[in-house]
């Protein structure tokens, strides 16, 4: 099984979460990742879409100002990873663009780069975000950048 202590070390997450502080300066949208080892008894029988999206909820990505947070989900346990926008992004892009950026992480994945394959959703989304939700003058940083382990 697949741990996250050893497939992404301190320095990997300080590298990511200054990734995101990057690519946020381009953009009114927010990136979060988290990492999570394995399912919750109660969280059995759902899908990594629906992980997913309990966990946007519980980061509080619903309520950024804009409804433009995206969120990087990995379940290491099933060896799975969703990307999740909420309902601006969504409405503007819609999901091909995300699993385009799914695929390529999987490419990272299959050759056991973690760190590179999160780095470039990261970038990826960034690109997006900047192009559809340009930073305004008054944006704020809304959500930490730190990845969420657990």
């Amino acid at each position: 099984m697949l741990h996250a202590k050893t497939i992404l070390s301190s320095a990997d997450l300080k590298e990511i979460a200054d990734a995101i502080g990057v690519v946020e300066k381009n953009t009114s949208g927010e990136i979060r990742v988290s990492v999570r080892q394995q399912r919750e008894r109660k969280e059995k029988g759902q899908s990594i879409e629906q992980l997913a999206r309990r966990e946007f909820v519980h980061l509080g990505m619903t309520k950024t100002n804009l409804r433009t947070g995206v969120l990087i989900f990995l379940l290491l346990e099933d060896r799975a990873f969703h990307i999740l926008g909420d309902e601006g992004i969504h409405a503007r892009i819609g999901d091909e663009r995300w699993i385009a950026v799914s695929k390529q992480m999987a490419d990272y994945f299959a050759r056991k780069d973690f760190r590179g394959g999160i780095l470039h959703a990261v970038a990826e989304v960034g690109k997006v975000l900047s192009t559809h939700f340009p930073r305004s003058i008054d944006d704020a940083n809304e959500l930490t950048n730190d990845v969420r382990i657990r």
